[in-house]
């Protein structure tokens, strides 16, 4: 022991202190036993919520997936600011699955629709969706399957019924593919809807003027599968209707609860309708508004597992663009507060016969005017906004006289500096376009804003020239020049066809009663 250490006597503690210090050690061990106890419940909570989020995840994940997937909007497609979203809706009148097969035959005996070689492939529903950034307003535009439109890239056609851009690009797509050499049924049957997608996205977008940023396909048996799935949809008719030869309608006036064999043939009838197919785009719009409110109605769109149920069906039936997230987009819209919604339908000038087709005649300029003013879309001055200086030359490939001397004698008021006028060639085809030679690009793209046209560059037009062709789908722009006799008109007294009012709802609402 060290000299500087001092030894300090024991100390027995006595009997109440032995006792304290016993209690204390056994509240010591039961604050640790409560602490490790807590950190067990906590980690499995942990683990339970991680298994749930994993579960969840997964689940979302393999919905996600599921869906065939398109590039039908293209890579480089212009797209929509701030947030907007246009959609492209199109219904595909097909008895076919997305391998080229027939459907079951106890299948195609519900859709009463014929049998895997009837209905081709044509776009019979056609609705562009522009859904704002603030989800203030809905606004959907039906489409009339049978406007008669340009259309590009499909061999012996530069124009078509719009329903038919889809099916006819399939066509050509696939003799191409099979003069190749490709044999296989399949491999050519995806290759070529890939290419009626592709096809019927441009010429929706030439025809309306405005970005596709979302692009969805559902084919015929899906309107079946979707309203089975719902357990049928509520509709309303303003008149009792009997289509039982064609598409099956039997159906009395008012309010009433279709299945899903009957909510189909709802919304195929055209025969016997007061306005045919614009008659037919309403309900389709009513078909909407009907699963809008089922859908919010039972909560479907917030509740994953509701979401889930309807998983096999859009597998099965839809089609969306690459990296549109569907479940995402249906909870943060079922989500989101009572949304309006207006259904317009795009306006026709007038019907008419062509190549023994019947059609609808429409007005190109006018239909970009009227969506870009809905989209609430700044709509193109007739005005350049900067001075052109390239040259514009006019042929005229529309079958009138007289049409190219009026286009260019309204540019030259407006600025632009005068050009050839002339008739048209072989070269120039009979489709509205807009060419410019090297440094004419931006006036181009100027010119081609007031017209409702789209241009491109083209080597073949002389430097600082701009070509525009006048086609037979040409339609001179109210904010030119007045309409002169140069302007074919039509001789029949008929008014133009009723395309019907807009129809104001909000989603969960009221089904609207229809022809």
């Amino acid at each position: 022991m060290d000299d500087d250490t001092v030894e300090l006597p024991k100390i027995t503690p006595t009997a109440s202190q032995a006792r304290h210090r016993r209690a204390a050690r056994s509240a010591h061990r039961g604050r640790r036993a409560a602490k490790i106890a807590m950190r067990v419940l906590t980690s499995m909570t942990a683990l339970a919520v991680l298994s749930g989020t994993g579960f969840a995840w997964s689940a979302k994940t393999q919905f996600d997936n599921g869906f065939t997937h398109t590039d039908a909007i293209g890579k480089d497609a212009p797209r929509s600011l701030g947030g907007d979203l246009n959609i492209l809706l199109i219904g595909l009148d097909t008895r076919k699955d997305l391998d080229g097969k027939d459907l079951p035959k106890e299948i195609l005996d519900q859709l009463h629709a014929g049998d895997g070689d009837n209905g081709g492939y044509n776009a019979n529903s056609l609705i562009l969706l522009h859904i704002p950034a603030d989800m203030h307003k809905i606004v959907a535009f039906s489409i009339p399957r049978d406007d008669y439109v340009a259309v590009s890239g499909i061999p012996g056609y530069d124009h078509a019924k719009i329903k038919e851009a889809y099916g006819l690009k399939k066509a050509a797509a696939e003799t191409k593919m099979e003069n190749a050499g490709q044999k296989d049924r399949v491999a050519l049957e995806r290759a070529g809807r890939e290419a009626g997608r592709a096809s019927i996205v441009q010429t929706v977008r030439n025809l309306v003027g405005v970005p596709i940023d979302r692009f969805a396909e559902i084919s015929l048996v899906g309107f079946y599968d979707l309203a089975d799935k719902l357990g049928g949809v509520d509709v309303c008719l303003n008149h009792a209707v009997d289509d039982s030869y064609y598409s099956g309608a039997v159906f009395p006036a008012g309010p009433q609860h279709l299945d899903a064999a009957n909510a189909l043939s709802f919304v195929r009838q055209r025969h016997g309708l007061e306005n045919g197919d614009l008659d037919r785009t309403h309900r389709q719009q009513a078909f909407l508004t009907s699963v809008a409110k089922s859908l919010k109605d039972t909560g479907t769109l917030t509740n994953f597992g509701k979401l889930s149920g309807l998983m096999d069906v859009a597998h099965r039936d839809i089609v969306l663009s690459d990296g549109w997230n569907l479940l995402d987009f249906a909870r943060d819209l079922g989500s989101a507060a009572s949304i309006s919604v207006e259904f317009r339908t795009l306006p026709v000038l007038h019907y008419d016969n062509i190549d023994g087709q019947d059609v609808n005649i429409v007005d190109p300029a006018a239909i970009k005017k009227e969506v870009r003013a809905a989209f609430d879309i700044d709509t193109p001055p007739t005005t350049p906004v900067h001075t052109p200086t390239s040259t514009v030359d006019v042929h005229n490939a529309s079958g009138y006289p007289g049409r190219a001397a009026q286009l260019s004698s309204a540019l030259t008021k407006r600025g632009y500096p005068q050009g050839i006028v002339a008739n048209g060639t072989r070269a120039d085809g009979t489709t509205s376009t807009i060419t410019a030679g090297l440094g004419a690009e931006s006036d181009a793209a100027q010119l081609a804003d007031t017209l409702g046209l789209t241009a491109t560059a083209s080597p073949n037009v002389e430097p600082g020239h701009i070509t525009v062709v006048v086609g037979t789908d040409f339609t001179m722009p109210a904010g030119l020049t007045p309409t002169s006799s140069a302007t074919p008109t039509t001789t029949s007294a008929v008014p133009a066809p009723d395309a019907g009012k807009p129809v104001a709802t909000t989603i969960g609402s009221t089904v609207p009663c229809v022809n």
